[in-house]
């Protein structure tokens, strides 16, 4: 094979090309159909899921007649609590198979707050039975004798002071000193038939009944964080925001000065970060506790108390002297390269200066993805609860019948009843037969199909917008009087009006990717007990090949869009010449486009670094200044975490605008590089630095920049 069938031929000179290809065809048609087709299917899909589905399965708990607790509008409205029978039997293997406990469950008013008995409540004053009788089933007849009544399955044998915990009657469970468990100040109880419970089973069933109560608990603390801190969230956002434009607008006048001012201070930032884990480390020295590994420790709920531990702040420690001596040997591995890049750099920031708009473009792309997530989530919502209301036979003796599905209507007249005289029909999950039913799985997978086509599709648009109005500046020999108008504009409307098609094609591969990369984490997922070693290997050497595939297709689309913008071609030959101009200049693209990559992730990494700093300090009140203005909260870490995460979204929201000025400048800059030779027929489009770094000039002509 010759070089030039491997990389393609090189670019000829044109001397009618002047940027961006006007008069253009449409691209990929067919996909563009297809596509169009694919939506309206979604669209039918939803619609599908939002007659089927009802959301209240998610809000409100279920009693064990399939019944809402405390819907508005329902005879349970004001009956929000749902109240089990014999909390007991959720500690039952079949909690976690069914995920409903084989018990008798009522929507209540309120969770009992006393322990007491069913013998004694009849026994008792009229107050107690009226008491005892909100927990039972309607209509009791309190006449009958006890051992009627829970054969029956009417009412409980016996009440345990509750708390509402997710609109469930939870035991009130408690620790003394000495970790010995009591609900209600109380470490037995009688069940109202002879037999003494522990509080320590309570305990167990109550884990069993609720399998995410710690997480919930960790999920309230969170939020009461969130209520009392968001102002200062939204404060620490807006500052990294205006810290991101600032950075960009002196990049458009100072980019070399502030490149290396950049490097010095993320440099600077994680050595402070090394030497305040490494003061940490030396200050818990001796400090009772300090020494337990975080093996030892396990999983806590309260993480404050990871950062009491020598360990925590040592692995700290090490982690960011080894991005900084990465950085640093990085730095100086590519010194050489840095002025070209920074160079680049200074081009960028004079095409972001005179394409002011694609600094706000951003917003649209974030607007449409956030209706693409919306309306997936939504729809995976209805879908979810779009099932029907599943009955089963639960029993405590032997029956033929257990687990068997049940009509609660007829239940009572049935056979089953008469052969289990114990046996109920109880609600046990949301599920059907029908022919929807049985094809809800592939409504589910179409759906998330779909959300990543979309959200790919919308990503693909965006970056095809900026790489036409960048191209417009590169090839303007004259900047800015040859730049045309509106430049983003025009560009978006070539690339929904010619090339919806070619974006839905690149959408589509790596959607089709990304979605195997989903279902090979689910088979991860499942076959975690698994103990073919096997199995597991080949599993994650599949996620790591596509992993690498969906990472090269990203890249080949990006360059694709590019040429696309540019020559207005379909994709495959979009892609072929992207690939063969890298080819032909696989060093630059390896060495040059990746240094400026670099610099531009140590910018984002600056604003994460400084905003992240300062929160720490705010949040954990070591301000003296102003701690008290810190809200008091649970976890500290909590706005921090979601400031610096906050934070780096929105310094890459604005320097992946600089990165795809970056990208398309840079195959503009191959290609003229290919097209001319600095003659007076021929002369050069890059600037006059780029000129100088590469000791070439242009015969006869003056650069403007």
């Amino acid at each position: 094979m010759t070089k030039y069938e491997r990389q393609g031929e090189s670019r000829k000179f044109d001397p009618n090309f002047k940027g961006p290809i006007q008069n253009r065809g449409c691209t990929d048609i067919l996909c563009c159909i297809l596509f169009i087709i694919a939506l309206m299917g979604y669209f039918a899909v939803g619609i599908l899921a939002w007659s089927q589905g009802d959301p209240r399965k998610v809000i409100y708990p279920t009693d064990s007649r399939g019944q809402f607790c405390g819907q508005a509008g329902t005879p349970l409205e004001k009956k929000p609590f749902l109240f089990y029978f014999n909390i007991l039997k959720c500690a039952s293997p079949l909690v976690l198979l069914e995920f409903q406990c084989p018990t008798t469950q009522l929507c209540v008013e309120r969770c009992p707050d006393k322990h007491l008995t069913l013998m004694k409540a009849k026994l008792g004053s009229n107050e107690d039975r009226q008491y005892y009788q909100q927990y039972c089933k309607e209509a009791v007849d309190f006449t009958k004798s006890s051992p009627e009544i829970l054969r029956d399955g009417l009412c409980p044998a016996m009440l345990m002071p509750s708390k509402a915990f997710t609109r469930r009657c939870l035991p009130a469970l408690g620790t003394r000193k000495g970790g010995v468990v009591v609900v209600g100040n109380e470490t037995t109880f009688d069940d109202g038939q002879g037999v003494s419970i522990n509080a320590t089973d309570v305990l167990e069933a109550s884990k069993k009944s609720n399998v995410v109560v710690e997480a919930r608990q960790v999920a309230m603390r969170i939020f009461e964080d969130y209520t009392q801190s968001w102002h200062w969230i939204l404060l620490g956002l807006v500052i990294a925001m205006v810290i991101s434009l600032i950075f960009i607008v002196l990049l458009r006048f100072l980019a070399g000065i502030m490149v290396w001012v950049m490097i010095v201070l993320v440099i600077l930032v994680i050595g402070y970060g090394i030497f305040h884990c490494y003061m940490e480390f030396a200050s818990l020295k001796g400090e009772p506790g300090s020494d337990v590994t975080i093996r030892d420790l396990g999983l806590q709920t309260d993480f404050s108390v990871y950062l009491q531990i020598r360990q925590t702040w040592l692995a700290f420690m090490i982690i960011l002297a080894i991005v900084e001596l990465i950085i640093i040997l990085l730095l100086i591995f590519l010194r050489k390269r840095l002025l070209i890049a920074i160079a680049l750099i200074k081009e960028a920031s004079r095409a972001v200066g005179h394409v002011m708009s694609s600094l706000f473009y951003p917003l649209l792309t974030f607007a449409l993805l956030a209706v693409v997530i919306a309306y997936w989530a939504i729809t995976a919502v209805f879908l979810s609860t779009s099932n029907e209301q599943v009955y089963k036979v639960f029993n405590n003796s032997e029956c033929a019948y257990a687990r068997q599905t049940c009509d609660p209507k007829t239940f009572n007249t049935s056979n089953i009843s008469a052969q289990c005289p114990d046996a109920e029909c109880l609600f046990a999950f949301y599920g059907g037969e029908t022919l929807y039913h049985k094809y809800l799985i592939l409504l589910q997978f179409y759906n998330v199909f779909l959300f990543f086509w979309c959200a790919n599709f919308v990503t693909a648009l965006g970056q095809v917008t900026l790489a036409g109005a960048y191209a417009s500046y590169y090839w303007a020999f004259k900047k800015p009087e040859d730049i045309p108008a509106y430049p983003i504009f025009s560009s978006l409307g070539r690339a929904l009006r010619y090339h919806t098609g070619s974006l839905a094609f690149g959408s589509l591969i790596l959607s089709m990717v990304q979605v195997i990369r989903v279902i090979l984490e689910y088979l991860d997922q499942k076959l975690k007990g698994a103990q073919n070693r096997f199995a597991k290997f080949l599993l994650s050497c599949l996620k790591c090949c596509f992993w690498c595939l969906e990472k090269c297709i990203k890249f080949l689309n990006r360059n694709a869009y590019i040429m696309i913008a540019i020559y207005g071609k379909n994709f495959c030959t979009s892609a072929r010449d992207a690939f063969f101009l890298l080819m032909r200049n696989i060093i630059r693209v390896a060495v040059l486009d990746k240094v400026t990559d670099f610099l531009l992730f140590l910018g984002k990494l600056l604003i994460v670094g400084i905003v992240g700093i300062f929160s720490f300090f705010f949040f954990s009140g070591r301000i003296k200044a102003v701690e008290q203005a810190a809200p008091s909260l649970n976890y500290y870490w909590v706005p921090i975490l979601t400031v610096v995460v906050g934070s780096y979204l929105i310094a890459h929201g604005f320097f992946s605008v600089y990165a795809m000025c970056v990208d398309t400048l840079f195959l503009c800059f191959l290609e003229d590089l290919e097209r001319n030779d600095g003659s007076a027929e021929r002369p050069y489009f890059m600037s006059q630095n780029l000129l100088t770094l590469l000791k070439k000039s242009n015969e006869g002509y003056k650069s403007v920049d």
